[in-house]
């Protein structure tokens, strides 16, 4: 979520249609036939400088949101591979959708294949998938922050193998923003439990641009949604609840987890504000000490 990609490497409408449907780049090549070798993704060369403070995008207000889905064929990035790609840019003002896409990416094989339905032979049929990735590179450049429900499974994709690393603001629909009460979620609600309680329709899952619609459809439903963007930016530390065993109920109903990150505590990353609003006092967790995800 801070600076854009580098200009250079954002490729323009023109160079979009004039891509060639070349074989595979060399540093991932793709075997006819599925190999029994393992794939191990290398982590790709950024696009985009170092990130600004957060309190900046929130200063300048959020204009453009790319609400961002991603299947994948495992849970790990280094050994395993992303196969799909959801995107849709977003303008906050209006509320409205102003481009989305879907792409597929081939892989030899996917595990994960009985929760996303994508078969790897599919992800391998002839389509223009490399200039959908030049598209989606455009996409992060032209949007101010990216969103995601729980961002930190989807952010730690983009880096490797062939999808860019982004240097820019995200903001976790699950973890990041307090839902309006009268919504009556739980903390840290699903995206099925979130666009039901907008009266959004569920009709499918595990598929990366439907994930999208349903974020994009709940955004266009809130009432004060630059209000919830700017809080759900806030900076935010891992804090431990300090609480008892017979009050544990108050830090679970307030979306703190047990022994997760950190073991033997009640912790959740959260802003000051936030932490001021609980019914019961925190401490800062030494994040860094005990090597917690900052996302």
């Amino acid at each position: 979520m801070e600076d854009e990609i580098h200009p250079r490497t954002a490729p323009t409408q023109l160079d979009l249609l004039n891509v060639s449907l070349e074989p595979e780049r060399p540093k991932r090549s793709q075997p006819a036939e599925p190999s029994n070798q393992s794939q191990t993704s290398v982590p790709t060369k950024a696009l985009a400088p170092p990130t600004v403070a957060i309190e900046a995008v929130v200063r300048s207000k959020v204009e453009t949101l790319l609400i961002i889905d991603t299947e994948t064929t495992g849970l790990d990035p280094e050994h395993d591979h992303c196969v799909e790609v959801g995107a849709i840019l977003f303008d906050v003002r209006s509320q409205s959708v102003l481009h989305q896409l879907s792409f597929l990416l081939p892989v030899q094989s996917n595990a994960a294949e009985p929760i996303n339905h994508i078969p790897a032979s599919v992800s391998r049929c002839p389509q223009p998938w490399r200039q959908s990735l030049d598209l989606f590179v455009e996409l992060v450049a032209a949007a101010d922050v990216l969103v995601a429900h729980n961002a930190a499974f989807d952010r730690q994709w983009f880096g490797f193998g062939e999808l860019p690393e982004i240097a820019k603001p995200w903001l976790c629909t699950m973890e990041d923003i307090c839902w309006p009460k009268d919504r009556q979620l739980k903390p840290r609600p699903s995206v099925r439990d979130l666009a039901l309680a907008y009266g959004i329709p569920v009709w499918a899952a595990h598929r990366a641009l439907t994930d999208c619609i349903y974020l994009a459809e709940v955004l266009a439903r809130c009432d004060d949604l630059e209000t919830l963007l700017d809080r759900g930016l806030e900076p935010r530390q891992w804090m431990r609840a300090n609480v008892s065993y017979a009050d544990r109920s108050l830090a679970k109903e307030a979306g703190f987890r047990w022994n997760e990150p950190v073991k033997g505590s009640w912790t959740r990353r959260l802003s000051a504000r936030e932490a001021e609003e609980l019914p019961f006092d925190t401490n800062v967790v030494d994040a860094e000490a005990l090597n917690l995800p900052m996302g």
